[in-house]
């Protein structure tokens, strides 16, 4: 039950139909504002709030949706029931073009079921044939005229129409031209249309000098159309085919007519749809203005809420400034809420938008809440505000809300939501106050939820000293006089009437004596009211200061935790990186001292000697050891695209792809597989001094593709020993720049001859480290195997 009967305009509600209207592409959509009802049943209104809730995401998706052609058939279903009966073309094709719009908002709806449940649920009564909207479109043009083709009998007379139409033109342009060339033709006019009948315009008094009818006359007189003789028949002809057109139209009409009568029911529920589609849109479009969302709903009264906005307020505010929210938080034992302070402190709105807001999600729309509040169902919403004062029925301000007070006592219930505005205003205070207490006392009786606003002392005290009811205060800055509109629930607020007197100007003389009339007690206890409120704004300043240092002090702790911790890591990586790589290095000589010391012990050299240089590189190795378990090279992750090297080496590749293990890398030219542990990234590497490559690269060679074609063995058989050196030179050359470490050259034992000139060469040659003859197994003297520097 709502009370009174002028709720919805005390509330603000009748503004919000208002807006909700504007919203609305047509009146299918009006009519169901219109119709918002206050409900009490809890699986209607989650309804209603989910379909809400999900068109305000597909208008903030952006998706595709009809939001033009939603025609209100209503006036033409009578006609459409009559037997016999037909609409208009330009009825049918309002039709067809909202019927397309309907099927088409039901295709998405089924498509987005999954997603939007709430809203496909309401199409699924929409069950008209398809095949009625393809019939309509097969019998209109794009004009919204019937085809031609509609029927063989339309089609046959539109044919003699336009041939009839055509000798009666040539006809009438014979006789112009005539009557044009001896003069009876005013100059600069031509043929033209009368009732449907081709006329030509003659000079009055030439009228007679022509066979025919006059049709019309100018304004001044001077001027007839004549339907000359000749044309008589043609227009005659042409005017019984235009009736018999139009009765063939309507013949098409009736039919189509039928066809929508067949299915009247169903195409009256189609149409509904599309009014409730649009009605959605619309309470989408308020609800995403308003910042609007769906609270945490319960099937019984219950009311915990959270940035609570006046909807109305905020529309009017916005560009302007942000409206202060409010925290309300009733229970099942604290039911009542008595909110006191000063005059224009927000009090009254806060009253209403309680009110406002509890009216709208029990009509079935999203409010203006955090989503994490609690919102209860009441069924009864009971209301005074605002002056009642009615001189018909002899009533008094304070008759009328004695009035409503009874009503009150009479009709509520535990689930009933009284708002009470002023709550003993009107009449003597001391009278006033009193009955007012009464009446709480009544209600918190029957368990009655709600919230009022009050200035007096009795009422404040009354709310701090019983269960079931508690104080709120509309908080007030004392030091600019000024209110802040922020609730705060657990104590009473003052009036501060002599503050603001002070400020307004009231002199301090007057302000004084009425110090003394109020006396010291009640003034004491407005100053103490005054000291509590001061002390704690204060707190509250001290408090939000002291949080935002600390929230200051743990993000700069927090940035210098994590900058140590990352030096740290960084610093362990460095010295890791650089032992493993001086290990790499280590191991890659060792590999090749290992390569001398074989060639070294072929020749016979004393083990002892041998023994003790791979004792000393064993130790080198054990002193750059990385600290802890082995790290590989590389910490970063090798990826595809990442610029890499060889360790050692300084020619810069590029990543193609990564396998397990292993790394395909393109050098220049050259595509090689190599273990990921052989690599690093090229940007950690700072190149001490100008490598091989970069000299070659000044010295325009091209290292990549050298590196690509050069084979570390040399077959040298067959040739004469002219031939051979500039060839033996140009290899050894091109090892050296390529950093190569082993060579071999094959030349055949035979005499001798080439392998002693090979030998000779090879001592001439800078960079080489050793050179001897492959094992016997696997070639002997007649292969030199060549180790470089």
């Amino acid at each position: 039950m709502i009370y009174p009967a002028d709720c919805e305009q005390k509330l603000g509600f009748d503004q919000v139909r208002t807006r909700l209207k504007d919203y609305c592409i047509s009146s299918l959509g009006e009519k169901r504002v219109d119709g918002i009802q206050f409900n009490a049943d809890f699986s209607i209104i989650k309804n209603l709030l989910q379909q809400n809730l999900e068109f305000k995401q597909i208008l903030e998706k952006g998706d595709s949706i009809p939001t033009s052609n939603y025609f209100d058939p209503e006036e033409l279903v009578p006609t459409i029931a009559i037997e016999e009966s037909f609409i208009e073309e330009d009825a049918f094709v309002q039709i067809i073009n909202s019927l397309h719009s309907i099927f088409e908002f039901k295709q998405f709806l089924l498509k987005s079921k999954e997603i939007y449940p709430a809203l496909f649920f309401v199409s699924e009564p929409v069950i008209l044939p398809k095949h009625v909207l393809s019939t309509l479109q097969s019998r209109f043009d794009d004009h919204g005229k019937v085809k031609d083709n509609a029927s063989h009998e339309l089609g046959r007379i539109r044919k003699r129409f336009k041939e009839e139409q055509v000798r009666a033109r040539k006809l009438v342009e014979q006789i112009f031209r005539i009557a044009a060339d001896q003069g009876f033709v005013p100059e600069g006019m031509s043929p033209t249309i009368r009732d449907g009948r081709t006329v030509i315009p003659i000079l009055a008094e030439h009228k007679r000098k022509i066979k025919g009818f006059v049709a019309d006359e100018s304004s001044t007189g001077q001027t007839i159309f004549l339907e000359p003789a000749e044309v008589l028949e043609a227009n005659n002809e042409i005017r019984d085919l235009q009736l018999a057109e139009r009765r063939e139209i309507v013949k098409i009409l009736k039919e189509l007519t039928k066809i929508l009568r067949a299915n009247l029911v169903d195409f009256i529920n189609a149409y509904a749809f599309l009014g409730q589609m649009d009605f959605n849109r619309a309470k989408a479009k308020f609800s995403i203005d308003i910042e609007a969302d769906l609270p945490q709903i319960k099937d019984k009264p219950d009311l915990n809420w959270m940035h609570a906005r006046h909807p109305l307020l905020q529309l009017s505010l916005k560009g302007k400034r942000s409206v202060v929210p409010l925290t309300i938080d009733l229970t099942e034992d604290e039911r009542m809420l008595l909110i006191s302070g000063p005059n224009a402190g927000g009090k009254s709105v806060c009253l209403k938008t309680v009110g406002l807001i509890q009216y709208m999600l029990q009509c079935g729309m999203l409010v203006p809440l955090h989503e994490k509040s609690t919102v209860g169902l009441f069924d009864d919403i009971f209301l005074d505000i605002g002056d009642q004062q009615s001189i018909e029925n002899d009533l008094s301000t304070y008759s009328s809300h004695l009035k409503n007070m009874g009503f009150f006592l009479q009709h509520s219930s535990a689930s009933t939501l009284v708002l009470m505005d002023e709550l003993g205003a009107g009449t003597d205070p001391n009278f006033g106050g009193g009955i007012a207490q009464a009446i709480l006392e009544a209600l918190l009786k029957k368990d009655v939820w709600g919230v009022a606003t009050t200035h007096y002392y009795n009422l404040k005290l009354f709310a701090g000293k019983n269960e079931g009811i508690r104080n709120g205060a509309m908080q007030f800055d004392t030091k600019k006089l000024e209110p802040l509109f922020l609730l705060e629930i657990g104590k009473p607020g003052s009036s501060f009437a002599l503050e603001i007197a002070r400020k307004t100007g009231l002199p301090s003389a007057t302000i004084q004596e009425a110090e003394k009339i109020i006396g010291k007690e009640l003034t004491g206890l407005e100053m103490l009211m005054k000291a509590v409120a001061d002390e704690k704004q204060s707190l509250v300043r001290r408090d939000s200061e002291m949080r935002q240092k600390e929230k200051e002090l743990g993000s700069s702790l927090e940035k210098y935790t994590q900058l140590s911790n990352a030096l740290e890591k960084s610093k362990k990586e460095i010295l890791n990186k650089a032992k493993s790589e001086a290990s790499y290095l280590l191991q890659e000589t060792n590999r090749e001292i290992e390569k001398t010391i074989r060639h070294i012990q072929e020749n016979k050299a004393e083990k002892k000697e041998t023994r003790k240089v791979r004792q000393n590189l064993i130790g080198l190795i054990d002193k750059v050891k990385p600290e802890g378990k082995t790290t590989p090279i590389e910490t970063l992750e090798i990826k595809e695209g990442d610029k890499v090297r060889i360790i050692g080496q300084e020619v810069t590749g590029t990543v193609l792809s990564v396998k397990a293990n292993s790394a395909v890398v393109q050098f220049g030219d050259l595509r090689s597989t190599l273990k990921t542990k052989q690599l690093i990234h090229s940007q950690h590497v700072v190149v001490a001094k100008e490598s091989t490559t970069s000299r070659a690269r000044q010295m325009g060679v091209d290292i990549h593709k050298k590196q690509s074609l050069f084979n570390s063995t040399l077959d040298v058989r067959g040739k004469r020993v002219d031939e051979v050196i500039p060839v033996l030179i140009q290899f050894l050359d091109d090892a050296l720049l390529l950093s190569q470490h082993e060579l071999r050259i094959l030349h055949g034992k035979g005499e001798g001859v080439l392998r002693s000139v090979i030998r000779d060469q090879l001592k001439q040659t800078k960079g080489i480290a050793s050179y001897a003859d492959e094992h016997v197994e696997r070639g002997g003297a007649g292969i030199t195997v060549v180790v470089l520097k």
